[in-house]
């Protein structure tokens, strides 16, 4: 903790809205957010673009060697204040929502080399506190020592029409079942991965959002949140 600025680490299961808490309980607070998720993603465009993946097999000692040549950066444009993904300098932000890169990006996150080079970059992002950050093994890895540690989760049904709305919104074309298979079999893979997997941090506080609109759930965390601060400033 740097003054009164804690370190807040938010994990969880895919379209459980661990991005949309993280980025508004940064805006509350006046924290940074920093979306691991993302970055995760990038790594995959990268691999998908310079055709590392094929017929869904990695080409994981090519990708390995390629990490030196891969530049991740949060950019805030002028018209929002949201920070996007810069991948070697371009923003990517909206390509790295797509179909291709959410069929692949769970097995790319399970190479070892892969997480190591990303959580290096993540734990120097949040060295001096002041960050929302959210993944799946942030409480566990990346910020174990996190002040405030939430697991969001929510019951598939759910995350399934939360997922087609996301979509939707972008103007992708998916159908429910499509997008059923793609977050079951994305949580297999983040549970049972040998690097990393994605658990519940001992001291992490569940949050089930199933039935809690998007106010209701803000209004939980930013008060946890509070506490928090608040009782290390009066330690």
């Amino acid at each position: 903790m740097t003054g009164d600025k804690i370190t807040i680490a938010i994990d969880g299961y895919s379209a459980c809205g661990k991005s949309t808490l993280a980025r508004e309980l940064a805006d509350q607070l006046g924290y940074i957010f920093i979306d691991s998720g993302a970055m995760y993603r990038g790594v995959t465009l990268y691999a998908l673009r310079n055709e590392l993946i094929s017929d869904g097999t990695i080409n994981k000692d090519q990708l390995v060697k390629s990490l030196s040549s891969i530049s991740l950066r949060f950019v805030k444009s002028e018209k929002s204040s949201i920070a996007r993904l810069h991948l070697n300098n371009e923003d990517v932000e909206d390509e790295i929502r797509r179909k291709p890169v959410s069929d692949h990006v769970s097995p790319v996150s399970a190479i070892k080399e892969v997480r190591t080079f990303l959580v290096d970059q993540q734990q120097r992002m949040g060295v001096h506190g002041g960050i929302v950050m959210d993944g799946r093994d942030i409480g566990t890895v990346v910020f174990p020592k996190a002040e405030l540690k939430l697991f969001i989760t929510a019951s598939i049904d759910v995350r399934v029409k939360r997922r087609l709305l996301e979509l939707k919104e972008k103007g992708i074309e998916a159908s429910e079942q499509e997008v059923r298979d793609n977050l079951t079999q994305r949580d297999y893979i983040d549970s049972t991965r040998a690097e990393s997997p994605l658990k519940q941090a001992e001291d992490a506080i569940v949050i089930d959002n199933s039935v809690l609109s998007r106010a209701e759930q803000l209004s939980v965390a930013l008060e946890l949140a509070t506490q928090k601060i608040n009782s290390l400033i009066r330690t």
